[in-house]
């Protein structure tokens, strides 16, 4: 059955309805055609019942919805004679469409979600990056020996030429050493 859920999302509901008639004699005095009154009033039912859901709660909760059907259905057909023993939400399909649109919502949200994760990292390693610069510059002798550790790293991992940039006041005390010496 086609059923329009509180959130305007159109979804085909199958639905299963068993009873037993308990009291022939009310079945046949209260109505004329108990299977057909019976069909009726349960998709009547469960329309209304869905119609003031969300397809978010249709889908999580359908036994708790088919319970509630149950207990509506069995209240509205006690005095035909006819016990509601179950009832059964079996399927709920929505269209192509909105299954699309679903999932480019929902992937939206995980891309959202993974920029948050990026920038929240960016903000890390921002602040260790500030930490360690404050460290470094405490003691140039450690930064000397960091750039030499990055050097190393690189030759070890690309195996090519490497200018080496040497400071300016290292150029200096050498030109000195040889000018003077």
């Amino acid at each position: 059955r086609q059923i329009l859920t509180e959130d305007a999302v159109t979804t085909q509901v199958d639905g299963v309805v068993y009873y037993r008639i308990h009291s022939a004699v009310s079945a046949v005095a209260n109505i004329t055609d108990v299977h057909s009154a019976t069909f009726l009033l349960a998709r009547t039912t469960l329309r209304n019942v869905l119609g003031t859901q969300s397809l978010t709660q249709l889908l999580a909760g359908r036994e708790e919805i088919a319970h509630n059907i149950q207990a509506t259905l069995d209240s509205a057909t006690e005095h035909w004679g006819i016990k509601v023993v179950r009832v059964e939400i079996k399927g709920v399909r929505i269209p192509v469409s909105m299954q699309r649109a679903m999932a480019a919502e929902a992937e939206a949200a995980r891309e959202a979600r993974a920029k948050v994760v990026a920038a929240e990292g960016e903000m890390k390693a921002s602040k260790a990056l500030k930490q360690a610069s404050m460290v470094l510059a405490e003691s140039p002798a450690g930064l000397q020996l960091r750039y030499l550790q990055i050097l190393t790293t690189l030759a070890a991992e690309n195996n090519s030429t490497i200018v080496f940039p040497l400071p300016i006041n290292i150029l200096e005390s050498l030109w000195q050493k040889n000018r003077g010496g």
